[in-house]
């Protein structure tokens, strides 16, 4: 009851801001302004962000408080970010089930500049024919068209690619 009768008397408006503005403005104060807060301290951004309008030729001051975030949700957040900016690609490359092919396939990547986060080698629950399998690769790239390249010049060398986001 007290917390009602103290907002009606003091609060002029109550907003929401979706989930996904949070999470780009957690990423947001972190990489650019070097603070890490958690999602309710992200909040007055996302609705910066959300509703820019609204704040239109105003004079702004933003609160952003609290750092008590899981670190999980923290990784998360930036790993989803730096996938969404092109900075990280999965790729599924189709690949020969022989000796020396994974490390041709790190090769290629590595001369064209990605550096290999994570590789997955599917033999056996994949659906492939005998003597292939799928290698699932996350790798960190510079950008977008740079994981194109990546892509080229991996068919370029007979190994059929495309972005897991793709499938």
């Amino acid at each position: 009851v007290l917390t009602r009768e103290i907002v009606e008397r003091m609060v002029d408006d109550i907003v929401v801001v979706g989930e996904a503005s949070i999470e780009a403005a957690v990423q947001t104060l972190l990489i650019d302004a070097k603070l890490l807060v958690e999602g309710a301290g992200a909040t007055p951004l996302a609705l910066l962000h959300e509703q820019s309008e609204r704040f239109r030729d105003r004079r702004v001051g933003l609160v952003a408080c609290g750092a008590n975030i899981d670190p999980r949700i923290l990784s998360s957040i930036l790993m989803r970010g730096m996938s969404r900016a092109g900075h990280l690609a999965s790729l599924r490359v189709s690949i020969t089930d022989q000796t020396g092919t994974l490390a041709r396939v790190a090769k290629i990547i590595g001369d064209t500049g990605g550096n290999i986060v994570e590789t997955r080698h599917q033999r056996m629950f994949a659906r492939v024919p005998v003597k292939r399998a799928e290698l699932d690769v996350l790798v960190e790239t510079r950008d977008a068209r740079h994981a194109g390249d990546i892509i080229r010049r991996l068919e370029e060398a007979g190994f059929p690619t495309r972005r897991r986001s793709e499938m």
